[in-house]
């Protein structure tokens, strides 16, 4: 729908423009905090990655070698107690709500005797048990990773819409108001122009008439 071209929607006008900018610069400066924060955590999953990948192929290099020893193992695994001391909090980055695994750090304590087990199972116990804490540690990350993605594709979204469609679409709003309204001063100053020239010659004429009068 046309805007009337009024001062008051001219004025309305540049307001709106002053804080579809300001959001804009908002949205741009939050786009790059929230990427730099997201750069910091792809580079340490892959790091936590590559430690994952290391225990794991030694979690099971010492498995195989109590399996070997000892016999299928499974039996000695169902001593290992559920681990139920995770927990989720949350912390916000720039209006991003981050979830954070929170766990309860207990010493490492042997779930099985050692009558019928050797260090070959004690190693790999202690090896998947790090891990489980280097998998929790880099789900947290990931799922930071998701969550910021997401919000550095809807911030950009939203900067790409004000900086594309919204500014230019005021800019000529007020482009169009501006150009009517000089249009209007300048056809009022021709008038005033015209009204003053014929005020002025009705002015002289008059005079002219009295002068011819007293004479």
């Amino acid at each position: 729908m046309a805007v009337l071209p009024t001062k008051g929607n001219l004025l309305a006008a540049k307001r709106s423009r002053e804080l579809a900018l300001t959001g804009f610069e908002l949205m741009d400066r939050k786009r790059n905090i929230l990427i730099r924060e997201i750069m910091g955590l792809i580079d340490e999953a892959a790091e936590i990655q590559s430690q994952i990948d290391q225990v794991f192929s030694e979690a099971y290099a010492a498995l195989q070698l109590a399996n070997i020893s000892l016999g299928k193992c499974d039996k000695i695994a169902e001593a290992v107690r559920i681990d139920d001391t995770l927990s989720l909090r949350h912390r916000s980055v720039m209006g991003v709500d981050i979830a954070s695994v929170a766990y309860e750090e207990e010493p490492l304590r042997l779930a099985y005797g050692f009558v019928d087990t050797n260090s070959a199972l004690d190693d790999a116990y202690i090896k998947f048990n790090r891990a489980k804490q280097l998998i929790r540690r880099l789900a947290e990350v990931e799922n930071a990773i998701y969550r910021l993605a997401y919000s550095i594709r809807k911030t950009q979204k939203r900067a790409n819409a004000l900086s594309n469609i919204v500014i230019p679409g005021l800019n000529e709003t007020i482009k169009g108001i501006t150009d009517v309204l000089e249009e209007k001063e300048r056809e009022e100053f021709v008038r005033l122009k015209v009204i003053k020239a014929q005020n002025q010659r009705k002015e002289q004429k008059a005079a002219e008439t009295m002068k011819s009068k007293n004479e």
